[in-house]
């Protein structure tokens, strides 16, 4: 983002919030759908997002920071929306085994894995994953993006992905003891 822009925006200029949103919208909405694993939850917390960072774009201090504050915005809307998706009772669809081959279906099959187990995780472990990984956020932005300090940013990002090993654990013993026993 360019500075200028940013700073035109914080003045009120509605065609440069336009062009900064034109520029940051779709890795936002990426952000929010891999957070939220629901594309329709997704377009709701980038919109709100949206909304928010206009409203409150006057009460940012360093317009060079604009990125991680937008992204600070992002989260806390998938977290509100991750809260009110809480309150609704969901019922899961019966996960297919994953069956072992060397084709590339078996790269497929990998993703699939990789998905569940990304699904089972709870939404703010998700989000220290995305910032990290997926965003390649480094401690001290993911820790400023969530108003943390840097060393709880690397223990949730620790625990998030022991979280992960963990799913991918659970779900591999239990493909293999469906295996067994069919």
């Amino acid at each position: 983002m360019t500075r200028e822009l940013v700073e035109q925006a914080i003045e009120g200029d509605h065609d440069a919030f336009s062009e900064l949103v034109r520029l940051s919208s779709r890795k936002l909405y990426g952000v929010a759908t891999l957070i939220l694993r629901d594309k329709t939850r997704a377009e709701d917390a980038t919109q709100e997002a949206l909304v928010a960072a206009w409203r409150d774009l006057s009460g940012l201090r360093d317009p060079d920071r604009f990125d991680a504050w937008l992204h600070r915005v992002l989260v806390r809307e998938c977290y509100r929306e991750a809260k009110r998706e809480r309150r609704r009772i969901e019922v899961e669809g019966q996960i297919r085994p994953v069956t072992e081959t060397n084709d590339p279906s078996h790269q497929n099959a990998d993703r699939d894995e990789l998905e569940r187990g990304f699904a089972r995780l709870p939404v703010d472990q998700r989000t220290v994953l995305v910032l990290h990984h997926y965003v390649g956020y480094s401690f001290p932005e993911i820790a400023e993006t969530l108003g943390i300090p840097v060393g709880t940013a690397k223990s949730r990002v620790h625990r998030a992905v022991e979280a992960m090993r963990a799913a991918l654990t659970a779900d591999a013993r239990a493909t293999t003891q469906g295996r067994t026993s069919a």
